[in-house]
């Protein structure tokens, strides 16, 4: 016989419920989505009614482009080979919007922050209307000061999209203090998450736009336990309206949560602290081997991007591979990218099988 489940649910002992026929209690883990939204909105210093849950970035640059008009003739800015996710969207509106994107060339001393300054001020440019750019290069993981250039755009009174993929949990975000228009951020990498988990955040000034799915919790009451179905369509408040259709996967959402938690905990000044040790004593160890890294102080503390002089060597990474090494092609470089789990014996292996099969 099965046992009694009362485990699974949130009912106090002196509590006596035996109501199910009219409305019943809702499982913990049914709760998960509320815990996820408040762990990804701690990440960001967000409120939690100005975070929906999503599936990916791309998602969520889709979701706020439904929701803002980039002016006709303006400039969306967006950066030289950042991640497709960030950048697609705005090409595929540029003609139906007559908008043009304009994309900022990397910069030769790495700083990006100065680039994307100077594309926003460029003396008879047009103006810009809206940038969507990564915090964090994906490739090559140079820094971009956002405050200084969410202050550059809002005296043109432009827009900004972040993609902060490789910053949140890591690096500070507070979105209070930046003020941007959409921020969006995945589980899957830094924050020690599931695929398919993402998170995006919606300025107050940008929640009354219409979702890229229309769901009946993003409505104010479509149920089914009352006579009338559609009982009141308007939409909910805060930006729980644009979560994403069949956001309730408990698992994912479980394991989203543990690991926003896990991040929290710890605090990106410690993560940095770990982070920036491992990527420096890299960066002291490869810097006489022929390749060129970024200076420390235009990149991510914890990405590290190696360039060849004459390109990156040929199955370079599928022989580290096949020594359990793992790093990735990125770009025309290879970037490497510790986490918290990795440890100085991780760091000092990888050199030794990198100087045995790039430099010999």
């Amino acid at each position: 016989m099965l046992p009694s489940q009362r485990a699974l649910f949130d009912i106090p002992r002196e509590i006596c419920y035996l109501n199910a026929a009219s409305w019943s209690p809702l499982p913990i883990a049914t709760q998960d989505a509320g815990r996820a939204r408040r762990a990804a909105a701690r990440l960001i210093n967000a409120d939690t009614d100005d975070v929906a849950l999503i599936s990916s970035v791309s998602y969520g640059v889709a979701a706020a482009a439904k929701l803002v008009t980039v002016p006709a003739r303006s400039r969306v800015l967006v950066l030289e080979n950042d991640h497709s996710s960030a950048v697609l969207e705005w090409t595929t509106r540029a003609p139906s919007g007559q908008f043009s994107v304009e994309v900022v060339p990397r910069p030769g001393d790495g700083d990006w922050t100065a680039a994307v300054l100077a594309a926003i001020e460029r003396p008879g440019a047009s103006p810009v209307g809206l940038a969507s750019i990564s915090s964090v290069h994906w490739s090559d993981g140079g820094v971009v000061d956002m405050d200084r250039v969410a202050a550059a755009l809002r005296r043109q009174g432009a827009m900004l999209l972040v993609d902060a993929t490789h910053a949140a949990g890591v690096m500070p975000i507070d979105v209070r203090g930046l003020d941007p228009d959409f921020l969006v951020f995945p589980t899957y990498k830094w924050l020690l998450g599931p695929y398919a988990r993402a998170f995006l955040y919606v300025a107050k000034r940008r929640q009354d736009g219409v979702p890229l799915e229309q769901t009946s919790y993003g409505r104010r009451a479509i149920t089914s336990e009352q006579e009338s179905y559609y009982r009141d369509t308007e939409f909910v408040a805060g930006a729980r309206r644009f979560d994403m259709g069949e956001r309730d996967h408990f698992i994912s959402l479980e394991m989203a949560s543990i690991g926003m938690e896990m991040m929290a905990q710890w605090g990106c000044a410690a993560v940095q602290e770990r982070l920036r040790g491992l990527s420096a004593r890299l960066a002291d160890q490869l810097r006489n081997d022929g390749v060129t890294i970024p200076d420390a102080a235009v990149r991510a503390p914890h990405i590290l991007s190696v360039q060849f002089p004459a390109g990156v060597p040929a199955r370079l990474i599928e022989r580290l591979a096949a020594e359990r090494v793992y790093v990735a092609p990125r770009v025309g470089r290879v970037r490497i990218s510790p986490h918290v789990y990795n440890d100085e014996e991780d760091i000092d292996r990888f050199v030794a099988t990198f100087r045995r099969l790039a430099c010999s």
